[in-house]
């Protein structure tokens, strides 16, 4: 059993919220996927100023209330707060709620606005994260809207994959 060589410890596997800890997402609109059927999703890099890099390095942003806006041929994320650090700069006047623009391919805006003019979908942030290269990245969703009885079934499905995995779980003991 014993090779001579020390016994090393083996973490035990990673649960789904240390490994979201772990990767590259900045903030998660959650709210977004509770309101909207999401169709389909399109990766938009942002226009952002120094201050709001170090912000978003420091985890100091939301986008519960953020959405997207498809304006003269330009995609633009109003409503996302991203709080200064104490130590930026004095001599700018950071604004927390500024509108920041989006970069898509022109062939992504013609879609999302195609989309959004003539089948009324919606166009939603749904998180912020970095790329490979450390680029901050907005993952956009083309989205239409739940009717009330689709959130209570969607509701009601999440508490049977809950109740059915806890009754699996005592089966298996």
């Amino acid at each position: 059993m014993n090779s001579g060589l020390p016994d090393l410890y083996t973490p035990p596997a990673m649960s789904k919220a240390s490994a979201k800890n772990n990767s590259n997402v900045i903030a998660v609109n959650r709210r977004a996927r509770h309101d909207y059927h999401i169709e389909d999703r399109f990766e938009a890099g942002m226009a952002l100023e120094g201050w709001e890099v170090k912000a978003l390095r420091a985890g100091k942003c939301n986008i519960s209330e953020a959405y997207v806006l498809l304006k003269h041929g330009e995609a633009w994320l109003l409503g996302a707060r991203m709080e200064p650090l104490p130590e930026a700069s004095t001599h700018i006047n950071p604004d927390p709620v500024r509108t920041r623009k989006l970069l898509l391919h022109t062939s992504e805006l013609a879609k999302l606005i195609r989309q959004t003019q003539q089948a009324s979908y919606t166009c939603v942030p749904l998180q912020l994260y970095w790329s490979k290269k450390g680029l901050a990245k907005c993952e956009i969703g083309l989205a239409k809207g739940k009717q009330k009885h689709d959130k209570r079934a969607t509701e009601k499905e999440r508490a049977w994959n809950r109740e059915r995995e806890r009754l699996l779980k005592q089966n298996r003991r």
